[in-house]
């Protein structure tokens, strides 16, 4: 039986499987559970009953709210797409894979809204959603030339 000193043993590197699940973990699992929160919240039925409207009032703050909700999906995205892109024009890639994403996403939410009692879904509403993902692509940006001077 040959049996090796086990000093003599070679450290491994960590599993590409472990450095995988880490990446997930700390980039896609929070992008997952926002556009969780997302669907949840546009499930609710009680959003759209007329018993919550307030007004004008009522209406900048759920329009408010979209522009945020969908901006900081953006942000969510850019981080976890830029993670993982390398390369030229990495940051690039990864400002217009989020962007796509998220107008998809969008679009697919309100969709999703004309199924969902007393809620319908409103071209206008992705496109405040879609503004949203641009105030963030502008500040992301605005912060990389930044970083780059």
């Amino acid at each position: 039986m040959n049996q090796t000193d086990p000093a003599q043993i070679p450290p491994q590197a960590p599993s590409t499987t472990a450095t995988g699940w880490r990446q997930f973990y700390q980039y896609w699992l929070p992008v997952v559970c926002w556009m969780g929160l997302i669907f949840y919240l546009s499930s609710s039925s009680k959003a759209g009953s007329p018993l919550f409207d307030m007004g004008i009032h009522d209406f900048f703050v759920k329009k408010t709210a979209h522009v945020a909700e969908y901006a900081l999906l953006y942000l969510l995205l850019f981080r976890a797409f830029h993670s993982g892109i390398s390369g030229p024009n990495a940051r690039s890639k990864a400002f217009l894979c989020s962007a796509i994403i998220a107008i998809l996403y969008a679009a697919s939410d309100e969709y999703h809204q004309t199924f969902v009692p007393l809620r319908e879904g409103r071209l206008r509403d992705v496109l405040i959603d879609t503004f949203g993902i641009f105030l963030m692509y502008l500040f992301l940006r605005r912060n990389a030339s930044k970083t780059q001077k």
